[in-house]
């Protein structure tokens, strides 16, 4: 490796060489350059005047251009670098091939000299592409810093999977949190939890709770200007594009592969994983101490949070981001003293106004029973509903992505709104646990003969070690096939009873009476 040149030089001054040469061409043609013009020249480059004189002598072949010829080097040559390519950025051995095809000369160039050109005409990003792709390109990329604004600008959302096991219901499972963070004073105004993979209601609730302030919705929030999202399906849906409109707030997709584009949501991720993930039980990125022979954590499900107690940790740890955390670039201030440092005015909202913020519509218009309203195989029930003779009366219906515990009500006709109703005919959490429980066991018993059947019809070849054609393992004998054969027939007769174990077979007719259908005549007779 060539030494590092110390900090106070030597640079590179052709550019300002080229400008003192020029002035003593003019000088020449005026004729009035003299040596004690060269010398002092040569005196300011620390060269001797024979050096000056050579540099004139270089602009006068190039035109008047001083152009210094430099060092001869080894260059790449288009073959070198599709060798780079074909081998992923591994220097070693496309000089290894290049040299077996006769490519680098005779004597082949060394290895070293290859490096060297490599290195030299490759900038690091482009070597890591070759390495890693476009992702790793990415790494060596440089982004300038976005202006800052002012509070509830530009907000940014994302999705992130808690890299922590969790119980829920008995199941280890990955919580994900939906969270919107302002740009300009990195204050999370709001956020969703889900146990499972979010969609677009997460994305709706999250910005629920973003919009309103006071409360359990924290101070922070209001209405923003923009929201800058990915282009995972979900923030593209019509839905959340629709609720993002009704406030004139603008949402920015960007384009694919640029977290760059929103950072301040994406360092709240990495965040979140260093600050908090990392110290609970269940942590699902353990070192190697930490995971058995098979390299699965250790975590016993009884060792994990249950949902609960993480949604409050969760909670906790934005209380303390936006309260206590101090940000460098907010000149060492926490969020909610940069929230409150700008005189900004939000715009914000009253919760009772929200009734048909964020909600999907039912088109078809439903009728008030005695038992309340039936959608979904469930009744729902308000308390407008009761002491008013609203039985019979046609209703509209709004509700929340998979959220079915709540609806809303309008008037058919007018769409005026009625009022909230709730499932009167909720199950209980036991029940629902069971179901689930059942449903699993009837999933993991057609799963596991699924299996058994890709195992069976696997086919499988003897290892070699010289070049020979393939030698099937799992051939099977006449009889072993002609057992198997009568197995899958049989199980081709049962089909309908083990798809469907509900039906019970067909009652015979009470009366015997009837009449007998003709018989299909032959295509020689006469009907």
């Amino acid at each position: 490796m060539p030494a590092t040149p110390p900090p106070h030089g030597p640079y590179d001054t052709t550019s300002l060489r080229n400008a003192a040469v020029r002035r003593l061409l003019r000088l020449r043609e005026k004729d009035t350059l003299t040596h004690h013009h060269v010398r002092l020249v040569a005196e300011a480059f620390a060269v001797h005047w024979r050096t000056v004189r050579r540099w004139m002598d270089n602009a006068d072949t190039h035109g008047g251009t001083y152009t210094p010829q430099g060092r001869r080097h080894f260059s790449l040559t288009p073959a070198m670098h599709d060798a780079l390519a074909r081998w992923c950025g591994n220097t070693t051995a496309a000089h290894r091939e290049l040299a077996a095809d006769g490519l680098l000369g005779r004597p082949p160039t060394s290895l070293a000299t290859f490096h060297r050109a490599v290195n030299r005409e490759l900038s690091a990003g482009q070597r890591a592409a070759l390495r890693g792709g476009e992702k790793a390109r990415r790494r060596h990329d440089v982004h300038r810093l976005r202006p800052h604004g002012h509070r509830n600008d530009v907000w940014e959302a994302d999705h992130v999977e808690a890299s922590v096991w969790v119980n829920v219901d008995g199941r280890r499972s990955k919580p994900w949190i939906t969270w919107h963070i302002d740009h300009a004073t990195a204050v999370i105004c709001g956020l969703a939890i889900t146990p499972h993979t979010p969609s677009r209601d997460a994305i709706l609730a999250a910005t629920r709770d973003a919009v309103l302030c006071g409360g359990h919705h924290r101070p922070f929030g209001g209405v923003p200007r923009k929201i800058r999202v990915d282009r995972g399906r979900d923030f593209l849906s019509k839905t959340v594009d629709d609720a993002l409109k009704k406030f004139g707030t603008e949402l920015i997709v960007l384009p694919p592969y640029s977290p760059h584009l929103k950072g301040t949501v994406e360092s709240l991720n990495a965040a979140v994983k260093h600050t908090l993930f990392k110290g609970l039980p269940g942590y699902a990125h353990t070192p190697a101490s930490h995971r058995d022979k098979r390299g699965v954590p250790i975590w016993g499900l009884q060792d994990l949070l249950d949902y609960e107690t993480f949604v409050t940790l969760v909670l906790n740890w934005v209380e303390w981001w936006n309260n206590d955390h101090t940000i460098a670039r907010l000149h060492r201030k926490t969020p909610a003293q940069a929230w409150q440092a700008d005189l900004t005015p939000i715009e914000t909202l009253d919760p009772a106004d929200l009734h048909t913020y964020t909600l999907e519509h039912v088109a078809t218009p439903l009728k008030v029973t005695s038992k309340g309203v039936r959608w979904n195989a469930a009744y729902y029930v308000g308390d407008w509903m009761h002491g008013h003779g609203n039985a019979g009366e046609l209703v509209r219906l709004r509700h929340e992505p998979h959220h079915y515990h709540r609806v809303e009500l309008y008037d058919a006709d007018t769409l005026r709104y009625r009022g909230p109703a709730f499932r009167s005919d909720e199950m209980s959490p036991e029940q629902a646990r069971r179901l689930r429980q059942a449903q699993q066991r009837e999933a993991n018993h057609y799963a596991k003969k699924a299996s058994d059947a890709r195992k069976n019809t696997k086919a499988r070849y003897a290892a070699t070690s010289t070049p020979a054609p393939l030698e099937p393992l799992n051939r099977l004998t006449a009889s072993q096939a002609a057992a198997q054969l009568r197995e899958l027939q049989t199980r081709e007769k049962d089909a309908h009873t083990e798809a469907r174990p509900d039906l019970l077979p067909r009652p015979k007719p009470a009366s015997v009476r009837w009449t007998p259908p003709l018989p299909t005549p032959r295509p020689h007779e006469e009907p």
